[in-house]
Parts: C-alpha cells; structure tokens; sequence
C-alpha cells in the first residue's frame, strides 16, 4: 500500500481504466477486493467527489484519491 500523502502518476495506455483495477495497479489496494470494500465505503474520491462505482471509468487528467493518497491520471 501507498503511504499517506502521496502523489503519483499513472500512464494510461488506453482509453480508460476501471477504478478498482486502477487502485490495484498502483499500489492503493494489494487485491480488488480490498478497493471494492472501500468503494463500497465511500472511501474514494474521483475528480473531489466520493465515487460508489466499481467499474467507474477512469481516463486521462482525472484523479483518484484514497485516504491521503492521489493518483493522477496522465
């Protein structure tokens, strides 16, 4: 898992990504079903906004936050 208050950036090859398997790409979640829980939760921030949507599309110049932690997609 990412420490508090980090920023990265992820490189999004194609047009999209779904939330859950973007926070298991990059470290937030170690499995799936851990940031499902957390989706579930309202733990999730896409764009400032709590997301409850695990399949949530997420594409390039949005960013995800978790706790501390944000994710910028590029």
């Amino acid at each position: 898992m990412l420490q508090n208050n980090q920023h990265i950036e992820f490189e999004l090859k194609d047009e999209y990504i779904e939330l859950v398997k973007l926070l298991k790409i990059t470290g937030l979640f170690s499995t799936g079903g851990q940031a499902k829980i957390e989706i579930e939760y309202g733990e999730i921030q896409v764009d400032r906004e709590i997301e409850f949507r695990k399949r949530r599309k997420i594409r390039k110049g949005m960013s995800v936050r978790y706790g501390g932690s944000t994710v910028l997609v590029v």
